[in-house]
């Protein structure tokens, strides 16, 4: 095994230390098996691109036949610090 220190918050403390003492374990086994749990849930999934979420937005929106300013290039500035709406 391999030490780690780590920092928790006072809440974390506290549940870890509570479900310790109800479960008659040692906190580093808790600990333990709470990381092994996330890693379990997560292992395969692999995290999203910010381009893949943007692409995966845009595609929700032309599912939902949302469009947006078509001279929106031309007036960047107004839409973003003007009045135009």
């Amino acid at each position: 095994m391999i030490r780690t220190q780590v920092y928790l918050t006072e809440e974390q403390s506290h549940d870890i230390k509570a479900l310790a003492k109800r479960e008659d374990r040692p906190e580093a086994d808790i600990l333990r098996d709470l990381v092994e749990r996330g890693r379990l849930t997560t292992r395969g999934k692999r995290q999203e691109t910010a381009s893949e979420a943007l692409l995966r937005l845009a595609k929700l929106g032309k599912d939902l036949g949302l469009s947006g300013p078509t001279d929106l290039s031309t007036n960047l500035d107004d839409y973003l610090y003007g009045d135009k709406e």
